[in-house]
């Protein structure tokens, strides 16, 4: 019963801001571990991350996915059941995760020494001893299967894979994480072996260490971690992602009664120069939600889609810029033409001073919200530490978004986003098509 009025505290409980600071070392076999302080609860959020996600996965598209996903599946003499139980025993939560840059191992628990050091040994014995053994591996493989395969029957999905692909062509981001069912089938318990082999070594390990424990706690626990992990290497940065050539549309029929419809081109990465001014930008042309120029222009003015918004997904190299909505099949083309009309006008006249006032109070006033967990907390270190970001990020966020101007908003899209490079995919039923 206290673990769990603890665990409902650290649901409910913010944190303390004058304590989130960040400090940064590396451990004795060249780690680095990213470090803070916040003694509010008894608690600490701990990440381990790689630089292994599925942009390391070569041609056999899904490996580091399901390498991440078999990890917890059986470790040293544990089976997934035990483990789950030793998690469960001391109050803790376990997981790994998978993005295109990133593979992470991540554990909640309490501070409180025999409960701490359980879930610890647990989750270094998950690090190090990975069984990978061959009937968990079928077994994640099949389930693995079975969602691509349902993935097949959702145009959403089909809209998003297509546009990935065309966007980043034969470049390491262009598949999903999940793979193919080709690439998938065609994997092996060794592959996975292999995979973890050459990419969970401590000189490709970032740690972050978040909660109620001292700096020397801290420091001896990330040691702990990693200390049985082999030296390894940081493997070679992955290449830049470059621009299309020229415009390009894609139409793959389907039998649904709206047509999805996404357009973009590779955007910004993490560290972009111009990060702040795009971000705040794309708020404002369709980032924002209901008050957004595409929202306003696509389903306010006409009523051609239930939505409509844009998004930039910066990674370690450029993430994609772009554009969405549902219409009607029979819109899909008039709806098409006034989002890239509403984009063609934010580009060439930027915002009005109305709309960049109201986006920096939108997106400064709640700022602080998005990290009033220590998870979230964690999740903004890890972010900083694998991307080389600022220490004072956070801090300096708000004074960043409010420096901005029209100008530099308008000359950051004119420079950053081209109408004429849109790559754009549309996943429906054609009027010719229902009409056989």
């Amino acid at each position: 019963m206290r673990i769990f009025l603890l665990l409902v505290l650290m649901a409910i409980s913010p944190m303390n801001w004058a304590a989130a600071k960040i400090e940064t070392w590396q451990t004795p076999k060249g780690s680095r571990v990213f470090y803070i302080y916040a003694p509010d609860l008894p608690m600490a959020d701990i990440r381990i991350t790689f630089d292994a996600g599925s942009a390391r996965d070569g041609v056999q598209h899904g490996l580091a996915a399901l390498t991440s996903g078999l990890l917890d599946t059986g470790a040293g003499k544990w089976s997934a059941d035990e483990l789950a139980q030793r998690f469960e025993s001391v109050g803790a939560n376990f997981g790994t995760s998978v993005s295109r840059d990133t593979a992470s191992l991540s554990l909640r628990t309490l501070t409180d020494p025999p409960l701490f050091d359980k879930a610890v040994e647990t989750m270094k014995t998950i690090l190090i001893q990975p069984v990978f053994n061959q009937p968990d591996f079928e077994r994640e493989k099949n389930r693995t299967l079975a969602a691509l395969k349902h993935r097949e029957s959702s145009p959403a999905a089909l809209a998003d894979l297509t546009f990935n692909k065309v966007v980043y062509g034969d470049h390491p981001y262009a598949h999903s994480s999940a793979g193919e069912i080709e690439t998938v089938t065609a994997l092996t318990a060794d592959d996975l072996k292999k995979f973890y082999k050459q990419y969970y070594v401590s000189a490709n390990a970032l740690v972050v260490i978040v909660g109620d424990l001292t700096k020397k706690q801290a420091a001896k626990t990330a040691e702990d971690l990693l200390a049985d992990l082999p030296a390894g290497q940081k493997p070679a940065d992955i290449s830049e992602v470059n621009l299309p050539e020229n415009a390009k549309l894609q139409h793959i029929e389907f039998p649904s009664t709206q047509t999805h419809v996404l357009s973009g081109l590779p955007g910004m990465h993490r560290k972009d120069e111009d990060y702040f001014a795009l971000y705040v930008g794309n708020h404002i042309l369709g980032g924002g939600g209901l008050v957004s120029r595409l929202f306003e222009e696509v389903r306010e003015k006409r009523g051609l889609a239930y939505g409509a918004s844009s998004s930039f997904a910066p990674m370690f190299r450029k993430g994609a810029f772009s554009m969405g909505l549902q219409t009607r099949n029979d819109q899909t083309q008039q709806a098409l033409d006034v989002m890239t009309q509403t984009l063609a006008d934010f580009i060439e006249t930027g915002p009005t001073e109305a709309e960049l006032d109201a986006a920096k109070k939108n997106l400064t006033g709640g700022f602080v919200m998005r990290f009033d967990t220590n998870s979230k907390l964690a999740g903004y270190a890890e972010m900083i530490g694998f991307y080389g970001l600022p220490l004072d990020y956070l801090d300096t966020f708000p004074e960043k978004v409010q420096a901005l101007t029209v100008n530099d908003i308008k000359d950051a899209f004119k420079r950053r986003v081209n109408p004429k490079l849109l790559q754009t995919v549309t996943v429906g039923e054609t009027v010719k098509s229902r009409e056989k």
